[in-house]
């Protein structure tokens, strides 16, 4: 439940650990390019809704509205909900 956040340019390279959610925004005005690989077939678990709505720092009602296509206050009442625990 942490966020972590990067912004590249061309060229830099960003691991996800194993079991980790994550999503990508580009930020600039062009296209972007990225590749992926898998080190594993079994990715883990974890649970989605306290990754998203109960991430410490909180990720940004803007970006999480605008990713679910959803009003703000659709996103405000969901993170008011208690979720399962990760742990």
């Amino acid at each position: 439940n942490r966020l972590f956040t990067k912004v590249l340019n061309k060229g830099d390279v960003f691991v996800f650990p194993i079991g980790l959610i994550h999503f990508q925004l580009n930020v600039g005005y062009g296209n972007a390019v990225a590749i992926a690989a898998l080190s594993s077939q079994n990715p883990g678990t974890i649970t989605i809704a306290n990754a998203l709505f109960k991430s410490n720092p909180a990720i940004s009602d803007e970006v999480l509205a605008k990713a679910f296509q959803v009003d703000k206050s659709i996103i405000d009442y969901l993170q008011g909900q208690s979720w399962y625990d990760n742990n």
